[in-house]
């Protein structure tokens, strides 16, 4: 038996990245890996500027995602002010987006831009450890999650969670059986709930169920400062909310 952390992300609306071109920032249908540990640094107090904490997080645990509920897309034609960030010794830092915007109105610049979102979307996620030794144990995480140091968001800023997460830590002899200890939660019962549930993964721990195929996705934190990432293996599956294998 293996112990998990579990925990469930649901909001009105959330936004996972993907690969951005221009002005177009399209959204991945389910959580990225740079989303879910930026969100347990952001539990824990870990700053983005603490690059190393950050990379360690990445390093040193494994998940999994399941979606429990599609949701649907929402495009939104963006308009945003922006300060100028300066650059060596004239590099500005901004706190709040009111420190952004008490800058002079003149040196203001306007960014305009095309953002996908999902909107009434359900996940559950499931965290290992790579290894005995962790910088935080999953229990430390499970109870961060519920009393968090910053606030917590889906993707982006604008993306608040609607509801707790109900963090909590588990044993299952697998990944699948893991994500089933998580009931499901009386307020979301009226979303719209797909027939079967899209299950994705990574590493080569046991999943519980046969993958139907594994992709490449780059979203493996390594510096948020120069915004870059490493290519990561994702499994997939699908399985059915009765617990039947597709």
């Amino acid at each position: 038996m293996t112990k998990y952390l579990v925990f469930r992300l649901y909001g009105p609306m959330a936004s996972w990245g993907d690969v951005a071109v221009g002005t177009y920032r399209p959204t991945f249908d389910h959580p990225s890996k740079s989303a879910v540990m930026g969100l347990l640094a952001a539990s824990i107090g870990i700053r983005r500027d603490e690059e190393m904490n950050l990379r360690k997080m990445a390093e040193s645990y494994d998940f999994a995602v399941r979606v429990d509920a599609s949701g649907t897309m929402l495009r939104d034609y963006h308009t945003s002010q922006v300060p100028p960030s300066g650059k060596g010794k004239n590099e500005k830092c901004f706190a709040t987006r009111k420190d952004e915007l008490a800058v002079s109105k003149k040196d203001l610049k306007t960014i305009l831009s095309t953002r996908d979102y999902y909107c009434d979307a359900v996940y559950t996620v499931c965290l290992w450890g790579k290894a005995d030794e962790v910088p935080y144990s999953l229990e430390n995480l499970a109870q961060k999650l519920k009393e968090p140091e910053f606030v917590l968001y889906l993707g982006r800023k604008s993306c608040p969670l609607a509801m707790p997460v109900d963090a909590k830590v588990v044993s299952g002899a697998n990944i699948y059986d893991a994500l089933n200890t998580m009931n499901s939660d009386p307020l979301l019962d009226n979303l719209q709930k797909d027939d079967s549930m899209r299950l994705y993964w990574e590493g080569t721990h046991d999943a519980g169920v046969p993958a139907l195929h594994t992709i490449t996705r780059r979203d493996d934190p390594l510096s948020r400062k120069r915004w870059q990432f490493a290519d990561r293996k994702e499994h997939f599956a699908v399985v059915q909310p009765s617990g039947r294998d597709d």
